[in-house]
């Protein structure tokens, strides 16, 4: 089973002329800016694929190597590297390298054994956390350098088993990238594998919760979410879908594989009724207590493994051991996948030490439960824990058990960007908080507004008759506001599976800190919990408490160079800012740029079928293109169609809009579509010149309180479209609709709204209006709160 799972695992060795060797040492210029570096007494370097490292086989690069008697020097664009040859290995002494560039006055050197700080990359987990918990290091540095360290991984060896690194062995990596961190990034994929396509099913809303649920409980609750349009994609059955209650000599029960009967008495009419209701299932796992005689599939696994089963012994769990494996997969899981279950949760909590020096067993499984779930050609696809550089090739990241308080909930935007940094791009968190804290309406809706604008929405608490995370737990008002977030989750689904395709083919993540493309400002840097979202928007999450004085919170913003529309209202923005944006309960700051395109489902199906109609908001102001990506949402790799959309903008003249006729395998979209364009900042005295085919058509043209919303009539899916609009002028603010909202719900005395109205609308110059509100003495978050509208597009 091994060699044929590990088959893309042989030899990687560099190319030739990228090498430079001298006695027990060995230098590989993989990139201008990545250079191997390798120590081994015995004069073993390693060419093989390692936990960590899958190519080495980079382009050539040209550098210039100066070598004399005393030393080694490999100089390229961007690193100047060091070597004092002396044998023993590498010292303080003998080892330096220098970033190339103007990157720091003082820090950009590093010699072998100096510690140093990075932009931090992720952690193990998330368990029993209140709030912050240490992160590694990762890969990016404003200073301009990082280091991969892989001497203590262990080896794929081409049967398709591992085995441990030749003693002694130093195998560092120096990456000397400045801060040019996405391209830092896209070299560590090269180097270690790109991340790969989750199926189309995972980025809709997930539904987990510890609780012994059984078939009835769990169909009523899933009916419950329908008869409200509440779409679920993915049900995870949490660890009592097995058997739990075993005697005494068995352990504790917190490892099983054979279903409890009492609570789902048919498991394949259960897991086929899920099905039909367009969802995905996911069991728990916790498998390091082995296979005790009381599971259904011990006999075959003690059969497999030459074990007497009239002994009862119990079956341990090794993860080192081959056969053990190979049973493993074929009885304990293939037979409940055969009945319909679509993925697995690898709960491991039992470190990262094992009989083989090197190799963590959360790796491990990881690993192997990747690679055996894709055997049939279908896209894989776990559910686990994070297991240091590398995991990025097995998504999808389980964070772990939080406590339910705002400051986890402020924690976790960071920590989902800055795993970044590691090329860990699909956290899924405990939407909601899983344990201890206290009810809090506007904590879960929060949270659940974070969890929209995440790489995986999935609500998950621990049991108890009053932790669940139902919307209707939370009154009336939170369950409105929860239930439309939750709708747009689905229908944002063709925009992040655009976006995932793209993760994978361009090593572009999902969710990326602002300093990925603003390097050099220092601002980018100051809004941790800040994050691009896709190549279209960002957002600013919300993790703090309504200022009861103004009932909205606040998230400090840094809006970049040029123009940003609020995405749920439409209000534009002029770039270049620092700022607190001001939000009521059932808002989030998220901003799309102009000349930004989202394609969206116009329904709020479960998403696994690919739309026949969508909703495509495109926002005023500069040019934009984005690309489409649709397929079957489960077949590995990528197999489908592409659908290049466009905008031209020119202000005061004309913008047309187009939607090119789709390229590649057609099969999966359905025979027509329909389009509706909602064009955000727009404005214009003339109707849209609207042509399907290039022929000019008529349509539903009507203006809205963001724009224009141009509805397209239905065409088969091979057709191209464009709207051409004369006379294209941006849309004004609605400042005195929206000072007016802010005042009537501020808790503040009459006679002080009147006062403010009448400073707002009497003055005609903004500056003078804010000196003149700034007299008044207000408190200091409603000035804010006002200057945000009446300075979002300065004079």
């Amino acid at each position: 089973m091994h060699k044929k799972l590990n088959k893309d695992v042989e030899e990687i060795k560099p190319l030739d002329d990228s090498v430079v060797t001298w006695e027990e040492y060995r230098f590989t210029v993989l990139t201008d800016a990545m250079i191997r570096m390798e120590y081994s007494p015995t004069k073993e370097f390693v060419d093989r694929a390692t936990k960590t490292v899958l190519n080495r086989q980079f382009p050539s690069v040209a550098f210039d190597l100066i070598e004399t008697d005393k030393q080694i020097e490999i100089i390229t664009s961007s690193v100047h590297l060091i070597f004092v040859k002396e044998k023993g290995g590498f010292t303080a002494n003998n080892l330096t390298a220098q970033v190339i560039g103007s990157i720091s006055t003082y820090h950009s050197s590093w010699h072998y054994g100096k510690t140093f700080e990075t932009l931090k990359g992720t952690a193990r987990t998330l368990d029993w956390v209140d709030g912050e918990t240490p992160l590694e290091e990762g890969l990016m540095n404003k200073n301009g350098y990082a280091l991969i360290d892989d001497s203590e991984t262990v080896i794929l060896t081409d049967d398709g088993w591992v085995e441990e690194k030749p003693k002694g062995h130093i195998d560092l990596y120096f990456l000397g990238y400045g801060r040019n961190y996405l391209q830092t990034l896209k070299d560590y994929f090269q180097l270690t594998g790109f991340p790969p396509i989750v199926p189309r099913y995972a980025l809709g809303n997930w539904w987990s919760r510890f609780y012994p649920y059984s078939e009835e409980t769990y169909m009523e609750l899933m009916n419950r979410f329908k008869a409200l349009d509440i779409p679920i994609s993915v049900a995870v059955i949490d660890m009592d879908w097995h058997i739990t209650d075993v005697p005494e000599e068995y352990g504790s029960g917190w490892t099983g594989y054979t279903w409890n009967r009492d609570l789902f008495p048919d498991p394949v009419r259960f897991l086929n009724w899920l099905h039909d209701e367009g969802m995905h299932t996911s069991l728990n796992l916790h498998p390091a207590q082995g296979v005790e005689p009381h599971e259904d599939a011990y006999e075959d696994m003690a059969h497999a493994l030459g074990i007497d089963p009239s002994k009862k012994q119990g079956i341990e769990f090794d993860i080192t051991e081959p056969d053990f494996m190979d049973a493993y997969f074929k009885h304990l899981h293939h037979p409940h996948e055969e009945d319909g279950v679509d993925f697995w949760w690898i709960d491991w909590q039992q470190g990262a030490t094992s009989k083989i020096e090197g190799l963590d067993p959360l790796w491990m499984l990881n690993h192997f439960h990747y690679l055996d779930h894709g055997r049939d050609g279908k896209r894989p696809l776990i559910f686990s824990r994070y297991a240091g550089l590398g995991s990025h090739r097995y998504p999808i990241g389980f964070s772990g058990d939080t406590i339910t308080t705002w400051e986890s909930l402020d924690f976790q935007p960071y920590f989902t960007s800055t795993a970044s940094n590691v090329g860990y791009t699909w956290w899924s968190h405990d939407i909601g908080g899983h344990m201890r804290g206290v009810k809090d309406r506007e904590l879960y809706i929060r949270w659940l507004q974070y969890g929209v604008f995440s790489p995986i929405n999935r609500l998950h608490s621990t049991g108890g008759k009053y932790n669940g995370k139902e919307p209707w737990r939370y009154g009336f008002e939170a369950q409105e506001i929860v239930d439309d977030y939750l709708r747009l989750r689905h229908q944002l689904v063709p925009y992040l599976y655009s976006m995932n395709v793209l993760t994978s083919h361009e090593g572009l993540p999902l969710v990326r800190p602002m300093y990925y493309h603003h390097p050099w400002k220092e601002e980018a840097y100051e809004v941790k919990n800040q994050y691009y979202f896709g190549t279209e928007m960002l957002v600013s999450p919300v993790t703090t408490k309504l200022i009861p004085l103004l009932q909205r919170s606040h998230a400090k913003t840094w809006l970049p160079q040029g123009t940003w529309y609020d995405f749920f209202t439409g209000m534009r923005y002029r770039g270049g800012r620092l700022m607190d944006a001001y939000r009521t309960l059932d808002a989030v700051p998220v901003f799309a740029k102009a000349g930004g395109i989202i394609p969206m489902d116009s329904t709020t199906q479960n998403s696994v079928d690919i739309p026949e109609s969508l909703t495509v908001k495109v926002f005023a102001g500069a040019d934009g293109h984005f690309t489409l990506y649709e397929d079957s949402g489960e077949t590995a790799p990528f197999d489908g169609a592409t659908t290049s959309m466009s905008l031209k903008w020119k202000e005061g003249s004309s913008s047309e809009f187009s939607i090119q006729k789709p390229e590649g395998d057609v099969s999966h979209l359905p025979e027509e579509r329909q389009y509706t364009i909602e064009f955000v900042g727009f404005s214009s005295p003339s109707q849209p010149v609207i042509t399907v085919k290039g022929k000019e058509v008529s349509a539903t043209v009507e203006n809205t309180e963001q724009g224009i919303r141009v509805r397209l009539p239905k065409a088969s899916t091979d057709s191209d479209y464009t709207v051409i609009f004369k006379d294209i002028q941006l849309k004004e603010n609605n400042v005195t609709e929206m000072i007016e909202t802010l005042l009537d719900e501020a808790q503040i005395g009459f006679d002080i709204k009147e006062e403010i109205d009448r400073i707002v609308f009497e003055e005609g110059n903004k500056q003078v209006v804010l000196g003149h509100l700034l007299a008044l003495d207000l408190e200091t978050d409603l000035v804010k709160a006002l200057s945000e509208i009446l300075l979002a597009v300065p004079n």
